[in-house]
């Protein structure tokens, strides 16, 4: 019993760093939108990795004619210039702000809907009928779930549950 009582307990510390860890980057997300936004682009994604002194945030900026390296640069200058004021996070940390490529990560809900028939790889919290990871086919997001299909088998696949999707670009 005391086995169980203890990965209890470290399950539950985890969700409550992956908790904390989802809010940081939604408020980071927030903090910055307007600023980029006013920059002519959106953010994408936002990722915070913790890892003591070499600490990431990454921030993935979009636009409809794509990214350059002078629009990251751009958002770079402004958005550390406010993260800085802000002092959102206190400890020391890299700055990365970059266009979220073919191989992009999904963090939205949305955008697991406008990659509908994409091939995705996808990474969950928790194992899903025994496992944890699925790569195939984004047939279709009904209700918070993602429908991946694998050869003839299709899962359903909680939002809230997936840790990363990103999309596995085809080339012909």
């Amino acid at each position: 019993m005391p086995v169980r009582k203890g990965k209890e307990r470290l399950d539950r510390a985890a969700e409550e760093v992956g908790i904390a860890l989802n809010r940081k980057e939604k408020q980071v997300e927030e903090l910055l939108a307007p600023t980029v936004e006013s920059l002519g682009c959106s953010i994408w994604g936002v990722e915070f990795l913790n890892q003591g002194k070499h600490s990431k945030l990454r921030l993935y900026i979009d636009k409809a004619d794509g990214i350059d390296v002078d629009d990251c640069a751009a958002v770079s200058r402004h958005v550390g210039d406010m993260l800085d004021v802000e002092e959102l996070i206190t400890q020391a940390y890299t700055l990365e702000v970059s266009s979220p490529g073919m191989d992009r990560l999904l963090f939205k809900d949305n955008q697991f809907v406008e990659n509908i028939g994409q091939q995705v790889d996808v990474r969950l919290n928790f194992p899903f009928e025994g496992r944890k990871n699925f790569l195939g086919l984004l047939a279709d997001v009904q209700e918070s779930m993602a429908v991946v299909r694998i050869d003839d088998e299709e899962y359903l696949l909680p939002l809230e549950n997936i840790q990363r999707a990103r999309v596995i670009p085809v080339f012909d």
